[in-house]
């Protein structure tokens, strides 16, 4: 009987330590999306492109933000761009050095924000090779450059370009395992590549490839990233903003459930106030539906009104259409000196961006902090 009981007790021991091998710890990416989850039920996190690099008045001082500056606080989160890492450059398309956008990330990071990247690489078929594009606009050899329609399929396996997209991949994938902290942790990040695909804008864009090509494309380049073992970055799908924005639609191009953790939309107003409003709502409310279905974080991953023409934009505009949704995030553009889409105490719209920071639905860094 002794011994039965013995060899239960120990049949008993092996099954919990087997039990506890079983416990698989979260990836960062995972941790991050669960963040995201709860703080959703608190509002909206308010996020700003190149946030702390440069503003209206400024350029690249110590702890600097527009945003900071007029409503006091720093947004809960900010983007940053990596077009141009895939050539080598030293700096962005937008003329920011990737040293000092690591620096950044990790500053926000440890500060308790959150962080989001796009990469607009160059047209591998057209571009000038040796770099030298950073801050030029024009496109030939950049990421608007639609001159050849055939790109995407030239990167992928058998195409001309394939070679030298692994490069440009590697290059990337280079910079991301400098995103860590001083004690070598991964920081998580929302990785937002090719978006806007229903726009035929970028060289990945509708009228340029098939969607079999788009998501071959965006598979080659998670595989890659996924094999390096990026286990922090959570994968963002984002088309534009468009009065055609179907379930359907957004399905066509869409990788999968498997390969997206955040479903997005870029929407700018372009044209009237009426107009916007419309698309915006109608648009959140497919997409809020579509990521509620897929288990997914809804954002809007871009938005803003160039150079802010109705003062009262954020809350006359934005505010009413955004806080009928259960989004994650929205973001604004970057503050430039020719053209921008943030607040600024130089500006007329900062009193009204005060009410809109005021708001209990919105959320800056000091509301999101763990």
């Amino acid at each position: 009987m002794m011994k039965l009981f013995i060899y239960i007790i120990g049949v008993a021991v092996m099954m919990v330590a087997c039990g506890q091998k079983t416990v698989v710890e979260k990836t960062e990416s995972e941790q991050l999306a669960e963040r995201l989850q709860r703080l959703q039920q608190k509002g909206y996190m308010f996020g700003h492109q190149d946030d702390p690099m440069y503003g209206l008045t400024w350029a690249y001082d110590k702890d600097s933000s527009d945003v900071k500056n007029v409503c006091g606080d720093y947004p809960a989160v900010m983007g940053f761009e990596l077009g141009g890492i895939e050539m080598g450059d030293e700096k962005s398309l937008d003329s920011v050095p990737f040293t000092r956008i690591t620096e950044e990330v990790v500053a926000h990071h440890e500060r308790g924000g959150i962080v989001t990247l796009s990469w607009h690489p160059r047209n591998p078929i057209t571009t000038i090779d040796g770099g030298g594009l950073a801050g030029q606009k024009f496109p030939e050899g950049t990421a608007w450059d639609t001159s050849d329609s055939t790109v995407v399929k030239n990167i992928l396996t058998g195409g001309s370009q394939y070679a030298k997209f692994q490069v440009w991949m590697q290059r990337l994938s280079d910079f991301l395992a400098t995103l860590k902290t001083e004690e070598g942790q991964k920081i998580p990040i929302i990785f937002r590549p090719w978006h806007e695909n229903t726009g035929s804008w970028f060289w990945w864009g509708e009228k340029l490839c098939t969607a079999e090509e788009y998501k071959a494309l965006w598979n080659m380049l998670q595989d890659k990233l996924n094999k390096d073992g990026f286990t922090n970055l959570l994968w963002a799908y984002s088309p534009g903003m468009a009065p055609d924005l179907t379930k359907e639609k957004f399905l066509e191009r869409y990788p999968g459930d498997d390969r997206v953790s955040l479903v997005g939309i870029d929407g700018y107003q372009w044209g009237t106030k009426e107009d916007f409003v419309a698309q915006l709502d109608q648009n959140l409310k497919m997409l809020c539906l579509f990521a509620k279905e897929h288990g997914k974080v809804a954002a809007l991953t871009e938005c803003g009104l160039k150079n802010l023409t109705d003062s009262t934009w954020w809350t006359s505009t934005l505010q009413p259409v955004v806080e009928k949704y259960p989004i994650s995030y929205l973001l604004v553009w970057r503050n430039y000196k020719e053209e921008w889409f943030g607040p600024s105490p130089s500006k007329p719209d900062a009193p009204f961006f005060r009410d809109f920071y005021k708001s209990d639905k919105t959320l800056f860094l000091n509301e999101i902090k763990d």
